[in-house]
Parts: C-alpha cells; structure tokens; sequence
C-alpha cells in the first residue's frame, strides 16, 4: 500500500500540533503553521516547549499565524530586551507586557483549541505541563531560557524554559493521539554530538515534520528571522507533498 502524503495524513483525522523549543525558532514555528493555516489543516489540541509553546500558546489564545508573523517581522530587541539584577539577563517584564497585549483572551479554559505547554520546575527538577489557568504567565514561563531570563515565580514555584528536559514539547500530548510534530534540530555549539536534541523523537502515531538548514535566529540576529520564517512556510508547503517515510517528513531550506 502506498504511505499516505503528509496532507493526506493531516486530513484523516484530528491531529495535535507539537513544537519544539529552538531559542529564537518561534520565526520557524509561526512560518510553518502559517502554511498549515493557508492548506486548511488546523489542529485540535497544541503542544510545545519554549519557542513551540510561544507560537503555540498564542494560537490556541486566537493568534493566528499570520498576526504573528506580523508582529515578529516588525519586533526589535528593544521590545524584550530589559536587564536587571537577578537569576539571569533580562527581567521579563517586557516581554509578559507583549504577551499580555497580544493575547485576545486570558487563559486557557477560553483558548479556541486545548492547549498544554511545558515548563521546567526548578525545586522538582522535573517537567511540569500546564494547561489551566492564566495563559499569558504559562507561556512566558515555557520560554524562560535560564541565563537570559530571571526565573518566573508562578504559585510560588520557580519555573525556567520547558525545553531543558522536553525539548521536542510532546509531554503534553495525549499518548493515542496523532501528533504532528514541528522539529528544530538544535545547533547550540555546546550540545554534544550525538545529543538526542538533534533527533526528531519517535513513537506510535507521531510524524515529524523536519527541515533542515533553517537560518538561526538571536537576539543579535533578528534580522535573519525574516529568512527563517520564509524558509519554513516555503518548506512546509513543499512537505505537504511528500509522502511519510518511518514517521519523518524531511525537507530542506536550501530548497526552498
């Protein structure tokens, strides 16, 4: 039998979207989804850790991809950038400001689809999901990157960056659900080689969408996240296309 294409996948049921964290892949993610949006293939529950759980938080909240995508091809570091004397670089308070300004509704029980979104519990050393309450401070909280942001004090628990123990953002995936899952392959020069960040994960049900050579984006290279939005929608679009291979779309931005 002929394995089905990744659009036809998507349309043969419901599906949830699963993102990664990536530092500053939210340019990556919201390209992506923009596409998914654009081909009608909208998902019934979002997942995600750090830059995942930003665009994913936001869409859940009534964000869509392309209102996104407007507010990252005008954001300067000026909008995020406030330093103070704590736990990290930045304070953070500029950054829950944008969210709160972006944010059509207040928390997750108002989200338009379910939303479950990783954070790291710093007095647990574990990884928590969260999927009730205030959404904006959730959100915030999956992408507290330790050593640029303060840690963010939520029930008076200290909570840092969802990807440090669920970098592919799944833990908040029901297990028999379809997942699709957006990879971005780390490419921190101090990952070791051979970390399993730089594998897309694996299990019964999920397809990774991959694409490879995505322009990195920083706080010092906002400028390259206009690429990595295009390169992503382009690619994505290409993916539709292709046909699954041992659960892994695979595709590559110098193609696009």
């Amino acid at each position: 039998m002929e394995r089905p294409t990744l659009r036809e996948w998507l349309r043969e049921g419901e599906f949830t979207l699963a993102m990664s964290a990536g530092f500053f892949g939210f340019f990556a993610h919201a390209g992506m989804l923009v596409t998914l949006e654009d081909a009608g293939l909208l998902p019934s529950r979002v997942t995600g850790a750090s830059a995942g759980a930003l665009v994913g938080g936001l869409w859940a909240g009534g964000v869509d991809a392309c209102a996104q995508r407007d507010v990252l091809m005008r954001l300067r570091r000026d909008d995020f950038w406030d330093p103070g004397v704590g736990f990290g670089l930045l304070r953070g308070a500029l950054f829950r400001a944008m969210l709160s300004e972006l944010l059509p509704v207040q928390s997750f029980e108002a989200c338009r689809v379910p939303a479950a979104l990783s954070v790291f519990d710093v007095l647990s050393r574990e990884t928590r999901v969260l999927s009730c309450g205030a959404l904006a401070p959730a959100i915030q909280a999956s992408c507290t990157l330790p050593g640029l942001f303060h840690p963010l004090w939520v029930e008076g628990r200290p909570l840092l960056d969802g990807g440090v123990l669920d970098r592919p953002g799944v833990a908040g995936a029901h297990a028999s659900a379809r997942v699709l899952h957006h990879h971005l392959a780390s490419r921190s020069p101090w990952r070791r080689k051979g970390s399993a960040s730089l594998n897309p994960p694996r299990r019964p049900g999920l397809v990774a969408l991959v694409v490879d050579g995505i322009a990195r984006v920083g706080p010092f290279r906002l400028a390259a996240g206009k690429r990595a939005f295009e390169q992503a929608r382009k690619s994505t679009a290409a993916a539709l296309g292709q046909r699954l291979a041992d659960g892994i779309v695979r595709t590559s931005a110098r193609e696009a």
